[in-house]
C-alpha cells in the first residue's frame, strides 16, 4: 500500500509542475491583452496546480498503516482530498462567473495576435497528454484522487475549446462573446466539481459499491458453500471492503470451515481488483425436517 501511495504522489509532482507551467503561460498573456477567457482558462488551470498540492497531503496521509485509532486504515483521506479538491474548483467557477458578469457591465475589447492562437493550442496539447497521464495511471494504482483531478485537468481541454472560439469572435469584432464564453468555463467547471463530490460522497457515506447478487452468485461457485446472505460492501476506489454470511453444513470441521472462508475471500479478491478486505461470517444451514404423511393411529 505504502508503495502505490508513492507512486501516486510522482504522479502528481509531475502534473503539479505541467500545470503551473501552463497556467503562468495563460494568466501573463491574457493579463496582458486583456481576454478575460484566457485569464479565466489560466486561473483554472493555476487550480490544477493547488488540487495536485491538496492531492499530495492526501495521500501522503492515507499512505499510513492501520493503527489502533484507525484499525482499518488512512484510505479515506484520499477521498477527503478529492471532495476539498472539488470545493476548490466550485469557489473558482464563482469567481470566474463574477468576473464575466462585471464583463457584460463594462465591456472592453480585448487584443487578439496569433501569439493568442499558440498559446491555447501550446497549452490545449499539454493538457491532452496529462490528462491521459493521470488518467492511466489513476486507474493502474487505483488511485480516487488521481481519477479525481485527471476528470478536472480533461475539461481544461474543453475550457481551452471554448477560449480558442472566443478569441475568433474578438478577431473577427465580436468581443461580446468573451465573456459569455467565460460564463460556459464556469458552468463546466461547476460540472466537473459536482461529478468529483458525486464519486467521492460514495465512499464518505458509506454507499453499496458491489451489487449483493453479484457476488452472492460468484461465493456460491466455491465448493461447501450452500448458500449466502446479507451482504455489504462498501469504500472507494481501490479499497473496498466486503463483509458477508456464508452458510455451511452443520457438520462442517473448524479447520474446512476456516479453509473454506480463505477461499471466498481468496476468489473475490481475484474477481474484484478493488477488494482490499473480506470478512466471512460462518453459519451452519439448517434444513426443515421433511414432514411425514402417514397419520397417527391411536
Amino acid at each position: 500500500m505504502l508503495q502505490k501511495f508513492r507512486k501516486v504522489q510522482r504522479v502528481l509532482v509531475y502534473v503539479l509542475i505541467l500545470n503551473l507551467a501552463v497556467a503562468f503561460a495563460k494568466i501573463v498573456y491574457g493579463n496582458l491583452t486583456g481576454a478575460l477567457s484566457m485569464s479565466a482558462d489560466g486561473y483554472h488551470s493555476l487550480f490544477d496546480g493547488t488540487s495536485n498540492i491538496i492531492g499530495l497531503a492526501g495521500s501522503a496521509i492515507a499512505a499510513h498503516p492501520p493503527d489502533k485509532e484507525h484499525p482499518y486504515g488512512h484510505q479515506k483521506y484520499e477521498t477527503v482530498a478529492s471532495f476539498f479538491i472539488a470545493l476548490l474548483l466550485i469557489f473558482v467557477g464563482v469567481e470566474i462567473l463574477q468576473n464575466a458578469l462585471k464583463r457584460f457591465l463594462i465591456p472592453t475589447m480585448p487584443e487578439v495576435t496569433a501569439v493568442s492562437f499558440l498559446v491555447v493550442l501550446g497549452t490545449m496539447g499539454i493538457n491532452y497528454l496529462v490528462t491521459r497521464y493521470e488518467y492511466g495511471q489513476g486507474e493502474s494504482l487505483r488511485s480516487q484522487v488521481l481519477i479525481a483531478d485527471s476528470m478536472h485537468t480533461r475539461s481544461d481541454i474543453y475550457v481551452s475549446l471554448s477560449v480558442m472560439v472566443s478569441l475568433i469572435a474578438i478577431k473577427l469584432g465580436f468581443p461580446i462573446i468573451d465573456p459569455i464564453v467565460a460564463l460556459i468555463i464556469s458552468f463546466i467547471i461547476f460540472r466537473a466539481g459536482y461529478g468529483i463530490i458525486k464519486e467521492s460522497s460514495k465512499s464518505l457515506l458509506d454507499m453499496s459499491r458491489i451489487e449483493e447478487n453479484e457476488i452472492c452468485q460468484l461465493v456460491m461457485g466455491v465448493e461447501g458453500v450452500m448458500d449466502c446472505h446479507h451482504i455489504r460492501t462498501r469504500g472507494s476506489m481501490g479499497d473496498v471492503k466486503v463483509d458477508m454470511h456464508v452458510l455451511v453444513q452443520p457438520d462442517m470441521p473448524l479447520g474446512e470451515a476456516h479453509l473454506l472462508s480463505h477461499k471466498v475471500s481468496k476468489k473475490l479478491k481475484a474477481e474484484y481488483k478493488d477488494i482490499s478486505d473480506v470478512v466471512v461470517h460462518l453459519e451452519p444451514s439448517i434444513r426443515q425436517p421433511q414432514k411425514s404423511n402417514s397419520k397417527k393411529t391411536s
